[in-house]
């Protein structure tokens, strides 16, 4: 018997090759002999790799020690660092217990804040956890009160400051005090629950951001000095390399072919195919940049185009061949329109399923046969089509709703969910016309037409608009000063 129980006992080592050699096989549970950090006898630490539904594998290791009874757990990330990172804005109101207990998913590199208290909880106070809104807060009430009796012996006039924070702090914790809880992680790995999902959620806000070069080095990527500088504002007085200049080639020489190829090998086809069908590039620019995955130096191709019955827009496109990541953006050019634009599209058939379609990251995207509503920046911007859009959508919101199906999930909820995706999944088998919406405050979003005149099209609609006072908030568009420029060209 004492063969077979040294035998289940494995090494650091033995674990991590058996939970990265085959993500599709089911991985049985590990134990690992370990330190008690309270009695300093051995203890017992399992591990278990699952995998969220929708979500990210993660690494579950749980610690006990029989000497003294200690326990704790942690939540590590099995799989990739995220190309950006995330942050998420939860408005907790007063009473509501339920947002309370949403779930969270916090790793160990994200950061916790309320802004009202003035309260950060750093990503080294709590590691990788999954639990609940109140159980974080509960965690950490429990960390400022351990050392509140050697304080009150030490620093009395500090002990009464932080019990004066933790009424506070507790009031948050049992819903008495309203207060914002925002998660914000630079691996992208963090997430709180919708339960309104696949619908939007009043109270939640997600925001997808280029690390900087401090959060690059925090995760463990090299980053080169001149980055550091770079960020801080400061300018690098070295030699300046020949390769780092913008240079242009002139379209002679680069041809629609080699422009072609430029962007296709920066992403998908999609981009080349939707674009090209219009006109080829007179001039494409490569600078260089940084990678946003690996922080190593890489190039961006650029070139501008004009799109018939829509606008002149700009192309990006980079490629790391550290890494391999790959991204696209697509950028308006011009000025800014003085309306925005809804455009409507009635589908009926499979050849409205294949227009071209450009969906800026100010649009807003509605079905309302789904009641169904994508605020802007939902899925950023994008060149697809009306097809490719659908299934987007679709793979964007089972990423983002991690606990879809969790075994915390009611029934009702599990069928609701399926429900949806069954009736999203109809829209493109066209058992019945369905309309397309796309709200776009600067107008820089297109649907193409499938006549050589736009009129002659009468399931595409465009409709121009107002902006209100808030919309031109959020775009900037209110504080901005353009007079010392009028004067200049006048």
């Amino acid at each position: 018997m004492a063969a077979k129980d040294a035998e289940k006992v494995l090494d650091v080592q033995s674990v991590v090759e058996a939970v990265v050699a085959d993500e599709d096989a089911d991985v049985p549970r590990y134990e690992v002999e370990s330190l008690c950090m309270r009695c300093h006898e051995n203890g017992t630490t399992r591990f278990l790799l699952t995998l969220i539904p929708n979500f990210r594998k993660i690494l579950l290791s749980a610690f006990e020690c029989p000497h003294c009874g200690e326990r704790n757990n942690e939540v590590q990330f099995a799989g990739e660092i995220h190309p950006r990172g995330c942050c998420y804005s939860l408005e907790v109101h007063a009473g509501d217990q339920k947002t309370l207990n949403r779930q969270v998913v916090k790793s160990e590199s994200a950061i916790i804040k309320i802004p009202e208290l003035d309260f950060e909880i750093p990503a080294e106070a709590q590691r990788g956890t999954l639990s609940t809104v109140e159980g974080i807060l509960v965690r950490a009430i429990d960390g400022l009160e351990s050392l509140q009796e050697e304080r009150r012996k030490v620093d009395p006039q500090t002990a009464e400051a932080i019990d004066q924070f933790l009424l506070k702090l507790k009031a948050c914790a049992i819903g008495d005090s309203s207060f914002s809880f925002i998660l914000d992680d630079p691996a992208g790995n963090s997430f709180i629950e919708n339960p309104f999902a696949p619908s939007k959620d009043p109270s939640l806000s997600i925001k997808f951001y280029e690390r900087s070069p401090e959060q690059q080095a925090s995760l463990g990527y090299y980053v080169e000095s001149s980055q550091s500088e770079e960020a801080e504002g400061g300018v690098s007085t070295s030699g300046v390399d020949a390769s780092n200049q913008v240079r242009g080639e002139a379209h002679g020489s680069v041809g629609a072919a080699a422009g072609h190829r430029a962007i296709a090998q920066s992403n998908s086809a999609e981009i080349a195919e939707a674009l090209f069908r219009y006109t080829a590039p007179e001039e494409v620019m490569t600078f260089p940049s940084t990678c946003g995955a690996c922080a190593v130096r890489c190039e961006t191709r650029m070139f501008v185009t004009k799109i018939p019955y829509f606008q002149e827009v700009i192309v990006m496109a980079t490629t790391c061949d550290a890494c391999g990541y790959r991204s696209s953006e697509l950028k308006p050019g011009g000025r800014i329109p003085e309306k925005g634009k809804i455009i409507s599209l009635c589908v009926k058939n499979v050849r409205d399923l294949s227009r071209d379609l450009i969906k800026s990251d100010t649009a807003s995207v509605k079905v309302p046969d789904l009641d169904l509503e994508l605020t802007s920046g939902t899925l950023g911007g994008i060149v697809t089509t009306v097809e490719g859009l659908i299934t987007k959508i679709s793979e964007s919101l089972e990423r983002v709703h991690g606990f879809t199906f969790g075994d915390s999930l009611d029934e009702n909820r599990r069928n609701k969910w399926l429900d949806f995706k069954t009736r999203l999944t109809k829209l493109l088998s066209l058992e019945q016309p369905w309309t397309l919406i796309l709200d776009d405050a600067l107008a820089n979003s297109f649907i193409a037409p499938v006549t050589d005149d736009i009129k002659d099209d009468h399931q595409l609609t465009y409709e121009e608009y107002e902006r209100s006072w808030d919309q031109n908030e959020e775009l900037g568009l209110n504080d901005m000063d353009t007079s010392s420029a009028d004067a200049a060209y006048m």
